[in-house]
This record gives C-alpha cells, sequence and structure tokens, in this order.
C-alpha cells in the first residue's frame, strides 16, 4: 500500500539481506521510524511492545526472528529456546505460534550451516503469501461493498474497530483490504474509525493509514458506533480478528463484541476479514479456551499525543490512586457473525462454513 504515493511493505529485508526493517508502530501517527532489526531479542521487543502488532504481520515478523536466530547459533537446543522464547512474545494470535513452527519445521532436518538460509527462504514466503492472502481477502470482500453501492446508490459507511490494515499484515491488510479494493474501483465509501482504547490503535494506525491512502474516513469514539448504527449511519462492518476458533467464535481487540451486539440490534452486517493462518482448528469454545492477554495498566491509565506546542508527551488521565485492568482482547461468538471473508471466499461463520473452504482439520 502507499504512504503519500510511495508504496511500502510494514517489514522486509533490509538493503544488505542481513536484517528486517519495520515500521515502528508504536510512534505513529507522530513519527515515521524504520527500525533495524538484526537479532532475536530485537525481535521480541518489537513484538511484546507492539512496535508491531496484528495477527498476520506479527507471524511474518516472527518467522524473521527466528532466521536471525540461527543466523547467531543453528544448534537443536538454540533453535528450541528461539521457538519457545517467540511463541511466548505474544499469546493470543495464533499466526505467530504457526509462524515459528513452521519455520522450525522447514529447517529441523538440515545440517546447522543450512538451517539460517533456510529459514529465511522459508520467512520470506511466508510474508509474500501473507500479501497473496490479503490481496485475495479484498477482492472477495470488495463484493460485499459493491452490493451495497448498488442497493443505496451512494456512499456506502462502514465501521471498522482497531487497526487491521496493511499495518497489521505485510501488505492490504485484512478488513480494510475490501475497502482499498472498492477505493481502487472508484467506489463511493467512507469509512468510521473507531479510536480504539486503551492503545487507540484506530485513531493512531487506522486514521493514518487510511488518510495516507486517501480513503475518506472520520475517527469516532469507541461508544458512537451503536449510536450511529441506529441512525442508520453505519450500512456494514467489517473487523479483524487474531483467533478463530474451528466453530467461528472470534477473538479480536477489546471492544469487538460489544459493536457486535449492537450490529445484531440494529440489522446491520457484521463480517470479519482473516486469512486461514488465523484459524485455531483446535478450539471449538472462544470464550473457554482462546487465552486472553491482560497488558499493563498503564495502557489505560495514561495517554500519549501531540500537545499544541508539537512536543509529544504521555500523560495520565486518572486519579494517581486508583487501579486499572486492561485485558486486550474479547471473544465475539460465532452467532453474532454475518460471515467469514477469507483469501478463498466468503462463508459462513461456523464449523460447516468453514471446514467447507478449508477442508477437515482433526
Amino acid at each position: 500500500m502507499k504512504i503519500d504515493g510511495t508504496p511500502y511493505r510494514s517489514v522486509w529485508l533490509d538493503t544488505d539481506g542481513g536484517a528486517i526493517r519495520i515500521i515502528d508502530q508504536t510512534r505513529l501517527p507522530w513519527a515515521l521510524e524504520f527500525p533495524r532489526l538484526t537479532t532475536l531479542a530485537e525481535v521480541v521487543h518489537a513484538i511484546r511492545t507492539m512496535q508491531v502488532r496484528g495477527a498476520p504481520l506479527i507471524g511474518a515478523v516472527a518467522a524473521y526472528g527466528l532466521w536471525l536466530a540461527l543466523c547467531a547459533d543453528a544448534g537443536d537446543d538454540a533453535l528450541a529456546r528461539a521457538m519457545e522464547t517467540l511463541q511466548a512474545a505474544r499469546p493470543t494470535a495464533v499466526n505467530l505460534a504457526w509462524a515459528v513452527r513452521r519455520v522450525g519445521d522447514a529447517v529441523a532436518g538440515l545440517a546447522a550451516r543450512d538451517r539460517a538460509p533456510a529459514a529465511k527462504r522459508e520467512a520470506m514466503r511466508i510474508a509474500d503469501e501473507d500479501v497473496a492472502q490479503c490481496r485475495a481477502i479484498g477482492e472477495h470482500g470488495v463484493s460485499l461493498i459493491e452490493d451495497l453501492a448498488r442497493a443505496k446508490a451512494g456512499v456506502v459507511n462502514i465501521l471498522t474497530h482497531c487497526n487491521a490494515g496493511w499495518l497489521a499484515t505485510v501488505d492490504w491488510g485484512t478488513a480494510l483490504a475490501p475497502i482499498y479494493c472498492a477505493h481502487e474501483r472508484g467506489l463511493a465509501v467512507h469509512v468510521w474509525v473507531d479510536e480504539t482504547r486503551p492503545r487507540n490503535q484506530g485513531a493512531a494506525l487506522t486514521a493514518w493509514e487510511l488518510a495516507r491512502h486517501g480513503v475518506p474516513h472520520t475517527v469516532i469514539a469507541d461508544n458512537a458506533g451503536g449510536h450511529l448504527m441506529q441512525h442508520g449511519q453505519v450500512d456494514l462492518v467489517i473487523v479483524g480478528t487474531d483467533r478463530v476458533t474451528r466453530t467461528g467464535d472470534v477473538a479480536n481487540k477489546i471492544g469487538t463484541y460489544l459493536k457486535a451486539l449492537a450490529a445484531r440490534d440494529n440489522q446491520v452486517p457484521f463480517w470479519v476479514a482473516l486469512p486461514s493462518t488465523t484459524i485455531d482448528w483446535g478450539l471449538r469454545d472462544g470464550v473457554a479456551e482462546i487465552p486472553i492477554e491482560e497488558r499493563a495498566a498503564s495502557e489505560v491509565t495514561t495517554m500519549t499525543g501531540r500537545a499544541m506546542d508539537g512536543t509529544v508527551a504521555t500523560i495520565r488521565i486518572v486519579p494517581r490512586d486508583s487501579p486499572a485492568a486492561n485485558p486486550a482482547f474479547d471473544v465475539t461468538p460465532a452467532r453474532l457473525v454475518s460471515g467469514f471473508i477469507t483469501e478463498r471466499g466468503c462463508c459462513a461463520a461456523s464449523e460447516a462454513g468453514l471446514t467447507g473452504l478449508f477442508g477437515g482439520h482433526d
């Protein structure tokens, strides 16, 4: 996708081929910086601190992280330790563990000297496949927007939550991919961007990438979505996801469940966009089985923004003696989801729908 006309991916090999570059998402929208990551420790830090975030992107970066680890030590014990370290970096997104296992499987039977080059090739394949999958999600999902455009003969208003655009993947995004495709085709679209407290990924990231790519949008407070739906100002909700059970339950950024409830009450279609790598075929009950990451209370008690004098500052917004809880995700039951948009097409949010597209997984 493009930043002011220049195409970018969210992770890429540095020019010397011995490291990766990322976009530091903790610095957006105030600064555009491209840290160079050269070690396993730097990759783990980038994932834990959310310099990179979004399930597909975390997976791709973790794959490169295993390559960097093997450049330093390609022995069996080092491989096992590196895989364990990466998998523990973020617990909810299933893509991370999937990508690490895939690279680990690709190198397990090789001689030590061959492991790092093989891991690098596999990580590059994972990144390229993510781009292709996300582009396909866009192509399949844009039909939903085209149908709405024909039905109302006007601007299609789409609400999204958190950031599931190209910053959350290697390119194109998941929930935003159909919107980018619609924009490319000249369809009149407008995006309601949830601010997405407590980390404000919507206000800081989704709004930034939509603006840089030229897509009309408006940032709203998280609690405004239901009101807009009641007044007919939302035609469609599309969100991403960090993990989907085989039965169609969806784990996504905290607040997604409330949007699904409001959408159901107002007969607004609620769709979830995801690559198949986000499906956890081993889980059936999302509420009971998906681990929910509890992040630092400081994300709730403080906010970062640009002061009137141009400086960027972090301030406390709650009383000093008030504690805070910070569950990072919630689970939306499949019954509230209109359907899934995947790289193989759209399907019902159910085990039958998913296995119909992707086959059985025991």
